[in-house]
């Protein structure tokens, strides 16, 4: 096994199989996530993204091969707790995450339960909410918040439990756009300011834009894998996976299917720009 300091999730060969079926849902699927890396997976659905997801926090037990989380082993039942220290997971639906009626309470309710001394609650309370740009919402009950303002408050929850790890398992998908770039300029900012490893499952091919990696899931199987400029410059195979590529990426495409002699690898507006300034000054 790899040094969990280099690799904070490890899989090696894994596969999972829902109680009743015969086709496994992920099937031998290697792979790791890297301290410090932000990882998209993407998939159709039932592609088994999200199994892979619960398979990382030892939600699911795999029926074959190995998850490793921080160098702990998800089938060992006397680690899960620990793993799930390591490895903080975000749901699709905040209400289905968020337990109390006051928001520094429920970001307290995890802590409280694994006996942190109270002192230190408070501090990492702060800390998280914090972090998610939420301390002024300390003192408001959920339910007054919007969408995007409850996520971040199911991330503060994780968050204060110090994990080396946050998987979001489709955290954005009950958004809307503005809430959707809360959620996203968070998690970016906690990886690149904290270090925090993040996993996103998503539909979204502009968040997944924005990863350092990029997986696409297909049958329980990795089908493609790279960074996301390798992975969307691949764009008759991505949509043959059942999935679109980012609007600039697919602008690109049509633009060399005409003849135009663009990068196949745009991913953002900036980037087109530069590439019509680029053909306007050659003509």
């Amino acid at each position: 096994m790899a040094n969990y300091e280099e690799n904070r999730i490890i899989t090696s060969t894994l596969a999972y199989a829902y109680p009743d079926t015969q086709r496994n849902a992920v099937d031998g699927v290697t792979m790791r996530v890297k301290n410090g890396e932000f990882l998209a997976i993407l998939g159709h659905n039932g592609s088994g993204k999200s199994t892979l997801a619960k398979l990382f926090n030892a939600l699911y037990v795999p029926t074959k091969g190995t998850v490793w989380v921080c160098g702990l082993d998800t089938k060992d039942d006397d680690l899960v707790f620990d793993i799930r220290q390591h490895a903080g997971m975000v749901f699709q639906n905040p209400d289905n995450q968020i337990v109390a009626t006051v928001v520094e309470e429920d970001v307290a309710f995890g802590l409280e339960n694994n006996g942190v001394d109270p002192k230190e609650i408070r501090v990492r309370i702060d800390d998280a909410l914090a972090a998610v740009n939420m301390t002024k919402h300390a003192k408001k009950a959920p339910h007054m918040l919007s969408g995007g303002q409850k996520q971040r408050v199911a991330i503060a929850g994780v968050l204060a439990m110090k994990p080396d790890v946050i998987i979001l398992d489709e955290s954005t998908a009950m958004l809307d756009p503005s809430g959707r770039a809360e959620v996203m300029n968070t998690v970016h900012r906690l990886n690149k300011e904290e270090g925090i490893s993040v996993v996103i499952i998503t539909h979204y091919m502009a968040e997944a834009a924005t990863a350092d990696y990029v997986i696409v899931m297909d049958e329980g199987k990795i089908a493609l894998s790279g960074t996301p400029r390798e992975v969307f410059a691949k764009v008759d195979t991505v949509r043959s996976l059942g999935l679109d590529v980012p609007p600039m990426t697919d602008l690109a495409h049509m633009l060399r299917e005409s003849g135009v002699n663009v990068r196949r690898d745009v991913l953002t507006v900036d980037e087109m720009v530069e590439e019509v300034c680029r053909l306007s000054s050659s003509i």
